[in-house]
């Protein structure tokens, strides 16, 4: 099992990122705003999992290792695979997404495209009491790698959305923002695909 891989950015757009390690460029699937973290020809270090297919090997990292554990116990959820836990971990941080299981709000991941109503419950139901949430005073701010509205701009782009509707969907949701959630990627980021609908990204 890869456990975590360390080397220099060959690579980062969309939702994959290329680190040299020993010679060898690994391609690792991460998320949009942690593609747009990433600076190409500098060392980067991302926790991972290596995920084995019959016809298919798939590496996904992560900033932390909170990240990761929240990764595992989306997939341990009926009908949530790899790609669409990584869409609730781009709409969602760790935290927020503690806040709408113990909320029971399963509007939050009725959002994520490629997760239905039924799939929705089903994570509220199975993660329940399974993630402490983090008083919104502690919950450390994470560095905006870019300014809020080009990151999440590139994020929409990134998990599938075209860029005139993504556009529309970013200046509709710092319209619909708090002068606070204009502040924070994870925030802004949800306003945005709540913009755009349950109806998914194109392919």
């Amino acid at each position: 099992m890869i456990s975590s891989v360390r080397g220099t950015v060959l690579a980062a757009q969309g939702s994959t990122a290329v680190i040299e390690v020993g010679g060898v460029g690994l391609a690792v699937q991460v998320t949009p705003q942690q593609a747009i973290g990433l600076r190409v020809g500098h060392e980067a270090t991302l926790r991972t999992t290596l995920i084995v297919r019959e016809d298919d090997l798939s590496l996904y990292g992560f900033a932390d290792a909170e990240e990761l554990a929240v990764f595992d116990l989306l997939r341990s959820v009926t009908g949530v695979g790899p790609r669409s836990a990584m869409g609730v971990l781009a709409a969602l941080d760790p935290n927020e997404i503690a806040r709408a299981i113990a909320a029971e709000d399963d509007a939050a991941f009725r959002k994520v495209s490629g997760i239905g109503p039924k799939t929705a419950k089903l994570i509220v139901v199975s993660l329940a009491g399974k993630l402490a949430v983090v008083p919104q005073s502690q919950a450390a701010a994470r560095p905006a790698a870019a300014p809020v509205r080009d990151s999440v701009l590139l994020a929409l782009m990134g998990l599938g959305w075209p860029e005139r509707s993504a556009v529309v969907a970013v200046d509709e949701a710092m319209l619909a923002a708090t002068d606070l959630e204009r502040e924070t990627m994870p925030s802004l980021l949800r306003i945005a695909l709540a913009q755009l609908g349950p109806q998914g990204a194109t392919k």
